[in-house]
């Protein structure tokens, strides 16, 4: 794709997804970190209706390991993989506590040497609580990224690391939720809604249809 219709692309999706926020819900950084961990094959609504109640209870990484690993299972029993989810939550918890003084770190490594955060989870803290202009490669971004030809890969790092590369400074932070909302909700898996897409004058997927 070359540069001018990528721009066109970026200015257009700033229009329409202007103000997009992520859809999980959180009111402190640790529970930021835990709601994105939950959120692995899984889905936003489905990991805040597990912890809406949770979270009134469970505010930091004290609360989690106070709260112990039964409690926490229950609430989460209802997410795939919750009994590895609820290993990795209470061991990350433990280890904020005991090397980062209760509190997320801002570094991608410091978050990355957490137990079950890997590096789509680090990049959607540094993005959501730091305003750091990293991009967090899930299934709709990659969808969209590949679909569209913004940026070709093979993996997640590839598209991440593409779409670094070739979008300017300015589009870096915003652009995470602007493909999330795009791949969400209008170019889906199975049935792309070419028709309503706000840049299908500017795609470039080969089987689109209008």
């Amino acid at each position: 794709m070359n540069k001018v219709k990528r721009i066109e692309i970026l200015e257009k999706l700033s229009q329409v997804y202007q103000g997009a926020k992520i859809e999980l819900h959180y009111q402190t950084p640790f529970q930021l970190v835990v709601a994105v961990l939950l959120s692995a094959q899984a889905t936003d609504i489905g990991v805040n209706k597990a912890t809406k109640e949770l979270f009134e209870k469970v505010k930091t990484p004290q609360d989690m390991i106070e709260l112990g690993a039964e409690k926490l299972s229950e609430h989460i029993k209802t997410i795939g993989l919750y009994n590895a989810k609820t290993k990795h939550v209470m061991a990350l918890s433990h280890k904020l506590m005991d090397e980062f003084d209760g509190e997320v770190p801002d570094r991608r490594e410091a978050l990355q040497s957490l137990p079950g955060v890997g590096r789509k989870t680090a990049n959607v803290v540094l993005n959501e609580l730091f305003g750091q202009p990293t991009i967090a490669v899930d299934t709709h971004i990659f969808r969209v990224s590949n679909r569209s030809r913004l940026a070709r890969g093979k993996t997640p790092e590839e598209v991440e690391l593409k779409l670094l590369r070739s979008v300017p400074s300015k589009y870096k932070h915003p652009l995470h939720q602007w493909l999330i909302q795009l791949g969400r909700y209008t170019c889906v898996a199975r049935k792309p809604k070419c028709g309503e897409c706000p840049i299908s004058n500017l795609c470039e997927y080969p089987d689109k249809v209008l």
